[in-house]
């Protein structure tokens, strides 16, 4: 017996001693391309901005933040964001509730049509919504309105572009909770909204204090929607990032604000990855298909018809106008468009974009697959350490940090050799699996911790590999998840601009990239062009989407 245990011991040893190389081998691949692709460029953005008659900047932060036009743009991203965030938890709660707990016909195809605005480029939602309440817009012929360039077409944007964030992170939990410990508090004499307020809410708690950081944290970021419905008037620190990079040449003012951006964003990601372990590790959860019943009373009926009026208000609507005008000229006049060259916006044919933008996506959903898997596959590991760990929130930073400050940092770092890539094609889905990989990994994270560890340990016991554990263990299970984080790899790929618009050569721009420039110029033509290429590019995202949402299951996650 004691020969029996000692033998145990020298393998679980070797396995230890295994697991601990195999970590450092999953996880070089992801140290290295954010070391290299991510914080090179924004240090060397930064520093360059700093070094350049910016070092007494950095020595009396107050030079910047002093001046009236950059203390209105903090205060405007500060509290555009937390309203924007407010009337989203307002407007999507109730969505996810029915979401959750109602069963009715069309449910999996509804819960599809409200991802979709999530994985819009901004620069569609923009111009979808300048469909809506622009000049010569829905509003504008039927009753004389116009909401652009006000902050309510703002926040309908952003209510419009995050909706589905609060619906699929509060619902999904929400759709898992045991309904029994309602009905038992109901059964003790609580009424309905007291039942309520004691049991389930503060089950629901974590989960919707996450949705409200993502929910900010994308807002406070927001540049595409900003850029275009904004106008001169607001500006968040994304946008004026932007405006002293490319406009006026402050390369130290865009440093500064780089950085303030970067502490608050950092701020708030340790705030959500809180937030996220309290919603992981306090709750017992059931099975979701037993969850959801068919409406019951006329509260429940009324409840579930405004939910789809508001979908069909506040989502469908934007997106049908802005296909609606893409056919305003008479025989596709404005898609035939696409097809010339007119020698002044475009080098070629605004079409080609199309191409374009598809052969990027699929490179940098290549690489981002690759990449987050690996990382996930690392954070997944119960030997993982402190350091690991904190890679973690690491791995979230490209959504928040300015994707204009990457952009230029490409250009800016990429330039030299041996990584001398300015004019190459790869700098565009370099850029773009960036904001890729948190998806993959976000994705891929539940299903790989829902894998059993023992399942590992004995197949490591019986003398397999690390990696032929992965292979014969994981791999079948998380088959499903890493074709959903493909799926929306692609799409946030597809759509990526901020970084974009800095490093895409003017002879082979991409989707949302021809759409900026087509609304920066006047005319009604290149304003119908913006529309036609806009509504392809919905087209597109929402068939990857769909596409996405039949590989889903309910174990892989909701983001």
């Amino acid at each position: 017996m004691d020969l029996a245990r000692t033998e145990v011991s020298e393998v679980s040893g070797r396995g230890s001693r295994a697991g601990s190389a195999a970590r450092l081998g999953l996880m070089a691949v992801p140290v290295a391309f954010f070391a290299v692709f991510f914080a090179y460029p924004v240090a060397a953005i930064v520093v360059r901005g700093l070094g350049d008659g910016g070092g007494r900047r950095f020595g009396a932060l107050w030079d910047v933040l002093a001046q009236s036009g950059i203390r209105h743009v903090l205060w405007f991203t500060t509290w555009q964001a937390l309203a924007s965030t407010a009337l989203t938890l307002l407007v999507a709660l109730p969505a996810a509730y029915v979401f959750a707990r109602l069963e009715f016909p069309g449910r999996q195809v509804l819960r599809a049509v409200v991802t979709v605005p999530f994985v819009l480029p901004t620069v569609v939602v923009g111009t979808a919504f300048l469909a809506l309440v622009g000049r010569g817009g829905l509003l504008d012929d039927l009753w004389g309105v116009r909401l652009d360039t006000t902050v309510w077409a703002i926040l309908l944007a952003h209510v419009f572009f995050n909706y589905a964030v609060v619906v699929r992170t509060v619902g999904g939990l929400w759709s898992q909770l045991d309904p029994r410990q309602e009905e038992a508090a109901r059964m003790l004499g609580a009424s309905r909204l007291t039942a309520w307020r004691t049991v389930t809410l503060p089950a629901l708690g974590p989960a919707v204090a996450a949705a409200a950081l993502m929910v900010f944290l994308f807002t406070f970021t927001s540049f595409g929607v900003v850029q275009i419905l904004g106008g001169p008037t607001f500006s968040t620190l994304e946008v004026e990032i932007y405006r002293q990079t490319s406009e006026i040449f402050d390369l130290s003012t865009a440093a500064v604000l780089t950085l303030v951006q970067f502490a608050a964003v950092g701020a708030i990601l340790g705030v959500h990855a809180w937030t996220v372990r309290r919603r992981e590790s306090a709750l017992r959860l059931v099975d979701a298909s037993t969850t959801a019943r068919r409406p019951r009373g006329a509260g429940q009926w009324a409840l579930l018809a405004g939910v789809l009026a508001t979908i069909a208000v506040l989502l469908v609507l934007p997106l049908a106008v802005l296909a609606q005008r893409s056919f305003d000229a008479p025989g596709f006049a404005y898609y035939r468009a696409l097809t010339r060259d007119d020698g002044n916006v475009f080098l070629v044919p605004p079409i080609e974009a199309i191409g374009n933008s598809l052969e990027y996506a699929v490179v940098a959903t290549a690489i981002a697959v690759l990449v987050g898997g690996l990382a996930a596959a690392a954070l997944t590991r119960r030997d993982a350490g402190r350091l690991v760990r904190g890679f973690d929130a690491l791995l979230m930073l490209p959504l928040g940090v300015s994707a204009v400050t990457v952009g230029f940092g490409f250009l800016i770092a990429l330039d030299e050799p041996p990584l001398d890539l300015r004019g190459t094609w790869i700098l565009v889905p370099l850029a773009q699996a960036l904001v890729g990989v948190p998806f993959v990994v976000r994705t891929m994270l539940p299903v790989l911790r829902a894998v059993d560890h023992r399942l590992r340990e004995a197949a490591a016991v019986l003398g397999a590999s690390p990696w032929r554990v992965w292979r014969e263990v994981d791999l079948p299970m998380v088959r499903r998840a890493l074709l959903v984080a493909a799926g929306f790899a692609f799409a946030v790929s597809l759509g990526e601009f901020g970084a974009t618009v800095f490093i895409a050569r003017p002879d082979n721009p991409t989707l949302p990239v021809a759409v900026a420039r087509l609304l920066g110029r006047a005319g009604e033509l290149n304003y119908g062009q913006a529309m036609a290429l806009s509504t392809i590019l919905m087209v597109v995202c929402a068939v990857a989407l769909l596409v996405l949402e039949r590989l889903r299951t309910d174990r892989a996650g909701d983001f």
